[in-house]
C-alpha cells in the first residue's frame, strides 16, 4: 500500500504522534539550544575573543547533534518499526536517505 504525501515548503502531511512528555522534553532541549545561539549572538556583538565564541559554537553543535540522535532513535523505534511491520519497506529507503543527510 503506497502512502501518498503532498509536499509544500519541503514539508509533508505525514505526522508523528508524540506524548505530551516527549513533546515537552524535545521542546525544552530546543529552547536550551536557542538560548545557546542567542548567547553566541551576544558574544559576537560584544566582540568576544574568537576561541571563546568557537567553544560556545561547538557546544551548540554538540547539543544539536544530541537532539538529532535522540529524535532519530525515537523515529526508528516508532515510525520505522510501525511502517515495516505494516509492510511498507519504503521506510528502510527513507531511513537510509535520512541517515545520509545527517552524515553530511
Amino acid at each position: 500500500m503506497e502512502q501518498k504525501t503532498k509536499h509544500c515548503c519541503r514539508c509533508s502531511d505525514r505526522k508523528t504522534e508524540r506524548s505530551d512528555d516527549e513533546r515537552r522534553r524535545l521542546l525544552n532541549r530546543l529552547k536550551r539550544i536557542e538560548g545557546q545561539v542567542r548567547g553566541l549572538q551576544n558574544m559576537l556583538e560584544q566582540d568576544a575573543y574568537c576561541p571563546e565564541i568557537l567553544t560556545q559554537s561547538a557546544a551548540v553543535k554538540a547539543a544539536i547533534d544530541a537532539f538529532n540522535r535522540d529524535l532519530l532513535a525515537r523515529h526508528i523505534h516508532t515510525c520505522v518499526v510501525r511502517d515495516i511491520r505494516g509492510g511498507d519497506d519504503a521506510a528502510v529507503d527513507e531511513l537510509a536517505e535520512l541517515v545520509q543527510k545527517m552524515m553530511r
